[in-house]
């Protein structure tokens, strides 16, 4: 089963949907933002078209604010970013936080496959994720994790599971952008999407019974429930 860890360094989400392990649901979703251009906004976040983009106009932390009427199941960020194209418009520093809304939101931990924590730091110790082409570094804050970017150019997966690596049960998700490459005051981000499990049903592990001795079972007892059914009124009732 492929897994968002498992993911080619910049890989489109759409190969996630391909395997039938996951389904984007962003479209559930209420979103908002703390400020866009006119013309670029929330539109052009989830327009599934890369050359579009949402810029803010404001001060920072710039915001995306994804809130869910109900509790869901969440495992798996996608956030497009380029830096070839964006430049100082691009987020270097970023924060994922979940909750039940604006009140309670904490930053997510994020649980790093083959990550290695690098020496010399007291406050923040810096964690280089080996995925992406080295483009995110982890910062444990005092609040959670916050996510480096650096000269990002592609598709970024960012896990959200829980201390027991299972996928997270939130309200809301909120993509705070702390800072921009080269002290840019505005962000660009192209595209986000939001990934739910698909769960298996437990008549979908069995495998199709479609023998001639099956098929041939199946019409008996088919058959049977029709002489044995009794008609009271408009109701059926079966012995």
């Amino acid at each position: 089963m492929t897994t968002p860890n498992k993911t080619p360094p910049g890989a489109d989400p759409k190969q996630l949907e391909r395997t039938g392990t996951v389904r984007e649901i962003g479209s559930q979703a209420v979103w908002s933002l703390s400020s866009c251009k006119p013309g670029f906004g929330v539109d052009q976040l989830r327009d599934d078209n890369l050359e579009t983009y949402w810029q803010s106009d404001g001060s920072q932390p710039h915001l995306v604010n994804i809130q869910f009427r109900r509790k869901t199941t969440v495992k798996t960020l996608c956030i497009y970013a380029d830096y070839k194209s964006d430049e100082s418009y691009t987020p270097s520093k970023i924060s994922v936080r979940v909750g039940n809304n604006f009140h309670n939101l904490q930053e997510i931990r994020l649980s790093m496959r083959k990550a290695v924590a690098q020496k010399g730091q007291e406050n923040e110790k810096a964690v280089e994720r080996k995925q992406e082409k080295r483009w995110i570094r982890v910062y444990n804050s005092s609040k959670g994790q916050q996510l480096e970017l650096v000269e990002p150019s592609g598709w970024i997966h960012v896990p959200l599971t829980d201390t027991h690596k299972k996928p997270i049960r939130t309200f809301m998700i909120q993509i705070a952008v702390l800072a921009n490459h080269q002290n840019g005051r505005d962000t660009h981000m192209r595209q986000i999407k939001v990934y739910t499990p698909v769960e298996e049903s437990s008549i979908g592990k069995f495998p199709r019974c479609t023998t001639i001795d099956f098929m041939m079972y199946r019409s008996i007892r088919a058959q049977r429930k029709r002489d044995v059914a009794t008609v009271v009124g408009d109701a059926t009732f079966y012995k």
